[in-house]
């Protein structure tokens, strides 16, 4: 297993705070091995990245509400994600919710996935084939029929080279369909980026989402990501009630060092300079999608 650096440990307040209730639409968390088994296939662990910590680095942003990924290094077995939900929304109303990875809908039961769905899971991802999890085309189908059939989104993670190639798979889906990481678009590229042009295609069909987050890896020139601004400002544009921010700390397989998270909220507010869009990313839209009102 590759060798990749890790979070930031003193995280700062961004200025100004972001609005009440405002949501982490991704981050993970992992534990210690003997707790939680990694996969032996896994590409990368982080046990100092627990549930606690990430409570802390909340309070600190300003983050009232957030939403736990799974993470690649554990596979179907979620009870790092259990663990973190019950631990975080201990005490009072439902603040954190979760993603599943959606391996877990072809090789877990349907207690087990009811199970999920009770602690506040709410979602099924598609991750990048090079961290591990391959699916084939009969359990993709599977994992969409799984996924309407429980009134979840699917979250679906762009390879390296950016989400056009894996569009044709999910574009006709009739479900809420969340793509993160602004779809790896290329900033170089402006508006000749393909993976851009069909993310604004696609936004006309009214059920897919985007999740501004992984500017300092998208980015071509580093700090403080100025190229990736006029991305990010292209879709909430097009589709403001339908992008979320997220940090995706711990910031897993980071060859460069990982921002601080009060830098990457500074930069959201680059991406929206007014308070009303910022709302919606941080606040409104989130409470939608992930069901926070409802819960």
């Amino acid at each position: 297993m590759p060798d990749y650096l890790a979070f930031d440990p003193h995280p700062r307040a961004p200025v100004p705070l972001p609005p009440a209730l405002a949501c982490d639409s991704q981050f993970h968390v992992f534990g210690p091995r003997e707790q939680y088994p990694v996969r032996p296939d896994a590409a990368y662990e982080m046990p100092s990245a627990t549930w606690q910590v990430a409570q802390k680095l909340h309070a600190t942003l300003g983050i009232g509400r957030g939403v736990i990924v799974q993470a690649t290094t554990y596979g179907a077995d979620h009870a790092v994600v259990l663990d973190a939900l019950e631990g975080l929304n201990a005490g009072g109303p439902r603040r954190y919710m979760a993603c599943a990875n959606a391996v877990v809908l072809t090789e877990r039961d349907d207690a087990y996935i009811q199970k999920l769905h009770d602690a506040g899971v709410r979602g099924a991802r598609l991750t990048r084939g090079s961290l591990g999890i391959r699916l084939s085309a009969a359990g993709q189908e599977r994992i969409f029929a799984r996924v309407k059939e429980l009134g979840w989104y699917l979250k679906v993670q762009p390879e390296p080279t950016g989400i056009a190639g894996q569009l044709p798979a999910i574009e006709s889906l009739d479900m809420p369909v969340l793509i993160d990481h602004m779809g790896r678009a290329d900033p170089a590229r402006g508006a000749a980026d393909p993976s851009l042009a069909r993310i604004l295609e696609l936004f006309g069909r009214g059920n897919f989402w985007v999740m501004l987050s992984l500017s300092e890896k998208l980015s071509k020139i580093g700090a403080p990501w100025d190229d990736v601004v006029p991305l990010a400002q292209r879709l909430i544009d097009i589709a403001p009630d339908r992008c979320v921010w997220a940090s995706d700390w711990p910031h897993p397989v980071s060859v460069q060092q990982p921002p601080n998270e009060g830098a990457l909220l500074e930069l959201l507010y680059r991406f929206a300079p007014d308070a009303a869009t910022r709302q919606k990313i941080l606040v409104d839209n989130p409470a939608r999608l992930f069901g926070f009102d409802s819960a």
